[in-house]
Order: C-alpha cells, then sequence, then structure tokens
C-alpha cells in the first residue's frame, strides 16, 4: 500500500488571512486557529493532492491541534480533497513541527510512502535525511510569523 503524506496550512489551505493573529503580543491562538474554517484552497496544493491520490492513498498530517479535527475535516471536504487519515498534533504538543511530522512519519513507515509534501524547509530537510521523499511546498510566500510558529512555538 502506498501513501502520499500531505500538510494542510501552506500546502493546501491559505492561511495568509489568519498570520494577523500571531503578529502581535501576546499571541492569538484562539482567533488564529478559529478561523481556519475561513482559508481558501491553493490551487497548486489542491491540484497536487487530485493528482496524487489518484495513485495513492492519502494521509494529512498538519501540526493543527486536534481539537480542530471536526473543522479541518469538513474543510478537507468542502474543498474536495481526498479523505484518508488525519494526523492533527496533541492539544498540549509543543515540539517544533519538524519533530512532531517526523514522529508521524515514523509511525507510517509500515506502509510505502511515496511523497511528503510541506511547506516548511525544515520540516523537509529533516524529512529527507530520515529518507522520506519530500517535496517543499513553495506557492504561498511562508511568513516569519508562521515560521516562529512552527519551529519555535510548536504551535501549528
Amino acid at each position: 500500500m502506498t501513501v502520499a503524506v500531505l500538510d494542510i496550512d501552506g500546502v493546501v489551505a491559505d492561511v495568509r488571512h489568519r498570520l494577523r493573529h500571531l503578529e502581535g503580543r501576546p499571541k492569538d491562538w484562539g482567533g488564529f486557529f478559529g478561523a481556519a474554517a475561513d482559508d481558501t484552497a491553493l490551487p497548486e496544493g489542491v491540484a497536487l493532492a487530485g493528482e496524487l491520490a489518484q495513485q495513492h492513498e492519502v494521509a494529512w498530517l498538519t501540526g493543527r491541534p486536534e481539537w480542530l479535527r471536526v473543522v479541518t475535516t469538513r474543510w478537507l471536504e468542502q474543498h474536495g480533497l481526498a479523505s484518508g487519515e488525519l494526523f492533527l498534533r496533541g492539544n498540549g504538543d509543543r515540539r517544533p513541527a519538524r519533530l512532531y511530522k517526523l514522529g508521524v512519519l515514523r509511525r507510517l513507515s509500515s506502509r510505502q510512502i511515496v511523497a511528503f509534501v510541506d511547506d516548511d524547509a525544515e520540516v523537509i530537510e529533516a524529512a529527507k535525511q530520515a529518507g522520506y521523499p519530500a517535496v517543499l511546498a513553495d506557492w504561498m510566500p511562508r511568513a516569519p510569523s508562521l515560521h516562529e510558529a512552527q519551529e519555535r512555538l510548536g504551535r501549528t
């Protein structure tokens, strides 16, 4: 069984409208995550997900917290994205994205991972070093506030 693993935010979901919640101090995590249902789809990511779903099972690996499972599932369905396993970060998990996501990839290693797509260069580098076929999603400009949230704060 082959599986393609895709991130959501910055790969298929455009989060730029939510970043204003992360730019001040203190960060408004409730506002940031609360607006996730309003994300627009990124055409490049949706097209890639569709292509991969034609030949492989799709699994979604996101740094979003577990409490967003229903919102995230509905969002994927509303945008016609393949259903598949959905891995969300435990509500108290604050590890950097590269550590959290590499742990999930290792759990999936009983299957043949044919692609791992993420918008975080540090996550992609860690995945490549671990031997996974990783591709950087570079179609959405990455804001410093998103990088800080993913890698320093371990929140998305």
